[in-house]
């Protein structure tokens, strides 16, 4: 991958008679996420920032708030800006949490890419080089589309990140692609397993005509798989979660979720790395922002997203 993209940059300048910069290896780049330590599903972030700084020779590492406080974020942002590095990667879960600190760094002479969460609009207005991520909103809304399109009308969206925006845009663009209210219809589950599994059977024991189910990961949707085996609803209500995880695989493969969706987080941590060094290297940067997702994903598309969920899917 490395000569592959060194020889494809190289040969773009040859091409317009451009002198390519020295080869300069050693650049560090910093991966700052919102997620907290117990979120499983963000070790395909870790593995893809880490196979792109070993391919491409540059440093990398990962930072993260332990307990996903944010504003325990915007601090990491802060001290990885002090620390000098050539770029820093980084998520937008709150803008008006983080959108200074990441300003501050780019005024600092640091090039940012925002994944994962935010939108393009915003990174453009903070003055990053770029977005790599899945518009939320829009992957609600497709989901939600998918849904009506099956006959669902109703809905519990069980929301582990709710201090997170992104994460509520998921669950209004849902509502907004059934065509109905959200409401109460979303609920804040918290992160803890076994409150998410309780909050669950709560909310359909109490809202008997539910038709659907939609979780936003893997943190979410093991404990309702838990909740729906319990009282005896699995496989029977519509299921839908976003991000993929080894039990959600299994819960695709026996019927219990309908489809998941594949915003590939390995690409979100991969690709801006490789765009980082490329750019400080040769001055060469694609010019739009790109979109990771949605996907879905469904029992018949199983054998790639089987053998690495968890690694790289």
């Amino acid at each position: 991958m490395k000569k592959t993209f060194t020889a494809l940059a190289a040969a773009a300048f040859a091409v317009v008679g451009v002198v390519a910069p020295a080869h300069a290896e050693g650049e560090r780049y910093v991966l700052v996420s919102h997620a907290p330590d117990s979120d499983s599903w963000w070790n395909t972030i870790k593995n893809g920032v880490a196979l792109a700084g070993e391919q491409m020779g540059v440093e990398v590492e990962y930072r993260n708030p332990p307990t996903g406080d944010l504003a325990d974020m915007a601090r990491i942002i802060e001290q990885a800006a002090a620390s000098g590095p050539d770029g820093i990667i980084t998520t937008l879960a709150d803008y008006d949490v983080l959108s200074g600190p990441i300003s501050d760094a780019i005024s600092s002479g640091v090039d940012v890419i925002i994944i994962n969460s935010g939108s393009p609009d915003q990174a453009r207005e903070l003055g990053a080089l770029m977005y790599v991520g899945q518009p939320e909103y829009d992957a609600g809304f497709a989901a939600g589309q998918r849904a009506a399109g099956d006959g669902i009308g109703s809905f519990l969206c069980v929301n582990h990140y709710i201090n997170s925006p992104s994460s509520t845009e998921r669950c209004q663009g849902f509502a907004d692609g059934l065509g109905v209210e959200l409401g109460n219809q979303m609920i804040d589950s918290g992160q803890d397993p076994a409150e998410i599994k309780n909050k669950v059977l709560a909310y359909l024991s109490a809202n008997p005509e539910t038709e659907a189910v939609l979780t936003l990961g893997p943190t979410s949707a093991d404990p309702t798989i838990l909740a729906l085996e319990e009282n005896g609803m699995a496989g029977d209500i519509y299921f839908g979660t976003f991000d993929l995880g080894e039990e959600i695989v299994k819960g695709l493969k026996s019927g219990v979720i309908n489809w998941g969706i594949d915003q590939q987080p390995f690409l979100q941590a991969y690709l801006p790395v490789i765009v980082l060094a490329n750019y400080h290297r040769y001055g060469v940067l694609p010019g739009n922002n790109i979109n990771s997702g949605p996907g879905f994903v469904t029992a018949d598309g199983l054998t790639k997203v089987e053998e690495f969920a968890g690694e790289y899917r």
